[in-house]
């Protein structure tokens, strides 16, 4: 065998984002050494693996598709040696794919794994933040193997271990009349404008606490990027409802927004690790685990204001 895993890993990238720039910056690779591997695995396969389209990316033809199905199963062997090794000689090691919610991700997930990999120097972590119907989609096929995520419709195969709660709060500009108040319920904010954050499952939970109470919000915008919904309330837009607290109450253009207690019992979002009831946790896994537990509570979350410190702060 002439190819290495590491062709393999690059070939992996381009297929699965269709793009030798994209896949440049996921694995963060140079993109003359990703078209070289490429290059070099069609040759030494006798094969043409991609499409390439000018200045539009790469398609991957038939014989690339197969291939990029096998190679993807040849590197889950290759890195699951390093699970048997870890077993066989009591060390955690090897790489563990970790998901987190899109929402959550900028906060916690840089913090976790490093944190995670100080301690454990012989693993690595591989982030994937996406929404949650892709996480769980991530899972069953074995793209991620454990998810930082909210308890939001959790189906039967998955199992979920709750860390903390966090209270749905309201978001308002410095600027609006609201930011003074110490608290507000739905009923005075049910006819301001809402920037809705639309995205799968999560606009189910927001909606539905206007449900509950009869009420159906004045959504003007959905937007399915926090940070675009953040600075948007920031610049006076509207408000919209939230879980995550971040240490920052700036939004990326620099301006303010104030956060606003919700009156009221509602539901909120709990964090927690979502993993496949079936599949046999590795060393690295319930290490990560226990290590999670650990780093998340109701005390510290990492990159936000945890719910116990917010209480302090009314």
């Amino acid at each position: 065998m002439r190819f290495t895993l590491r062709q393999l890993e690059y070939f992996i990238a381009a297929g699965e984002t269709g793009s030798i720039t994209q896949a440049s910056e996921r694995i963060n690779i140079s993109q003359p050494s990703i078209s070289t591997a490429i290059s070099q695995l069609e040759q030494e396969l006798d094969v043409q693996l991609f499409v390439r389209h000018h200045a539009q990316g790469l398609s991957l033809t038939p014989a690339g598709r197969a291939m990029l199905l096998e190679a993807k199963r040849l590197i889950e062997q290759a890195e699951s040696l390093y699970g048997v090794a870890s077993e066989a000689s009591d060390e955690v090691r090897g790489q563990l794919n970790v998901g987190c919610l899109t929402t959550l991700a900028p906060m916690i997930l840089p913090e976790l794994a490093l944190s995670f990999t100080a301690g454990f120097p012989k693993a690595t972590i591989r982030p994937h933040a996406d929404h949650q119907e892709l996480l769980l989609s991530g899972l069953r096929r074995a793209m991620i193997d454990i998810a930082i995520t909210y308890d939001l419709q959790i189906p039967d195969d998955v199992a979920f271990t709750p860390l903390v709660d966090l209270p749905v709060h309201a978001l308002v500009g410095e600027g609006h009349p609201l930011a003074r108040h110490s608290a507000v319920t739905l009923q005075e904010l049910v006819q301001e404008p809402m920037i809705f954050l639309d995205l799968p499952l999560s606009s189910e939970y927001f909606l539905a606490l206007f449900l509950k109470e009869g009420l159906q919000p004045n959504i003007a915008f959905r937007i399915s990027h926090p940070d675009v919904i953040r600075t948007m309330v920031a610049n006076g837009y509207g408000y919209t409802l939230a879980n995550v607290t971040p240490r920052s109450d700036t939004a990326l253009d620099g301006r303010k927004v104030v956060r606003v207690r919700l009156s009221g019992e509602h539901r909120p979002m709990t964090i927690g690790f979502a993993t496949l009831k079936s599949l046999r946790k590795s060393r690295l896994m319930s290490a990560f685990e226990s290590h999670s537990r650990a780093f998340i509570s109701d005390a510290y979350i990492p990159g936000m204001v945890a719910p116990a410190m917010s209480q302090k702060r009314r």
